[in-house]
């Protein structure tokens, strides 16, 4: 048996999941609670686990935005050493 908490046991299993689970679970929740019809302990529950799952999206869309602009960075110093190079080249020809 491990010594962590239910809540702590959700989130660890919450981090686990891929950006499509994540979000697929969280519409759920939305849509459960939107409907209703649960009791307070239950919604509470619902939100939280929302919160994890919103988490979790935010962290793979923050991910995916670091490696974009990683990439956007690397492809306009490659172009940015290119036009270096050509302008010495042709300043070295005249």
């Amino acid at each position: 048996m491990t010594s962590e908490t239910p809540t702590e046991q959700g989130t660890a299993a919450a981090e686990a999941l891929g950006y499509e689970q994540a979000r697929d679970e969280l519409v759920d929740v939305v849509r459960r609670l939107e409907a209703g019809g649960s009791s307070l302990e239950e919604s509470l529950a619902l939100w939280e686990r929302g919160e994890e799952l919103a988490r979790v999206c935010r962290r793979w869309l923050d991910g995916a935005r670091a490696r974009l602009d990683a990439a956007l960075a690397a492809e306009d110093a490659e172009e940015g050493e290119e036009e270096e190079g050509g302008a010495a080249t042709a300043g070295d020809e005249e």
